[in-house]
């Protein structure tokens, strides 16, 4: 499928904590995809999605404390899926899991995923999917209910249900994701996986054993009260999205709900953490 996109350059200075903000902002005001490079990040949305002002709302642009420039330009009819089929290589993990496209050779190895992203995240290629995955690996899910919020292309369900999770549910705010997860769910023959598009509220009521959320680090600072309230007793929450200097925070905020840190594994400045209930 081939679609006209508007795609903005923000130079960002400096880069951190801002480009992290300006992509919520930016995800919220209906932009889809994000590519970032070391001075900012690239966005794009529909061209038909689009329209004047649609930065208006963008607080982190009239922050003083950063400095964000940024240029415009209409992409015509991109087809994302072939510009991804060019550069997409399979991912390998820790010698257990392959992530590949339906394209590349079946390998042997215990989880073989399958999956086409279109504009989702999740292809294992980004370090906090790739921590992610290694997490999963090292846990025993056997029957365990787990949750995978901001699921993107459902890779980290896929790969729950494949070790033995179930029932495992699938959740993102974002519909390319959602009808993404339910295709990939399809495509790896899983049975145990239930797709929602939508937010935290969805989790009001609901209990898991596990909690899998990467995000980015202000939506999970907001929802880390709402998966400790679900998580049941000898819970575990893994979280990612973030980066070595946003531990403190989000360690402070999940001992003040009662939850423990276990464990950590970083990727250059990336890093998966890993808490659990209070006995």
């Amino acid at each position: 499928m081939s679609t006209t996109y508007i795609g903005y350059t923000f130079t960002v200075s400096p880069v951190q904590p801002a480009t992290e903000i300006l992509i919520a902002e930016l995800g919220f005001a209906g932009f889809e995809s994000f590519v970032e490079n070391e001075v900012g990040v690239n966005a794009y949305i529909q061209k038909d999605d689009w329209y004047e002002g649609i930065l208006d709302d963008i607080q982190i642009l009239t922050n003083t404390a950063f400095t964000i420039e940024y240029q415009k330009e209409e992409i015509a009819q991109v087809n994302w899926n072939e510009e991804w089929e060019k550069n997409f290589e399979p991912i390998e993990v820790d010698g257990k899991c392959v992530v590949r496209a339906p394209f590349h050779e079946k390998p042997t190895v215990d989880y073989d995923i399958v999956i086409e992203p279109k504009m989702s995240f999740g292809t294992g290629h980004h370090e906090t999917t790739h921590m992610m995955l290694q997490h999963i690996l090292k846990t025993d899910v056997v029957d365990k209910k787990v949750l995978d919020m901001g699921c993107g292309t459902g890779v980290l369900a896929i790969l729950a249900e494949m070790k033995g999770a179930t029932p495992i549910d699938a959740i993102d705010i974002d519909n390319w994701c959602y009808i993404n997860s339910l295709e990939n769910v399809e495509r790896n023959n899983c049975h145990h996986i239930s797709v929602y598009e939508g937010d935290v509220n969805l989790l009001i009521g609901k209990k898991y054993d596990i909690i899998i959320a990467n995000i980015n680090r202000n939506i999970l600072l907001n929802d880390i009260h709402q998966y400790a309230k679900c998580l049941n007793p000898n819970g575990v929450l893994f979280l990612s999205g973030f980066y070595t200097e946003d531990i403190p925070l989000i360690t402070e905020e999940c001992t003040k709900n009662k939850l423990k840190f276990a464990d950590k594994l970083q990727k250059n400045n990336w890093v998966a953490l890993k808490f659990v209930t209070l006995q």
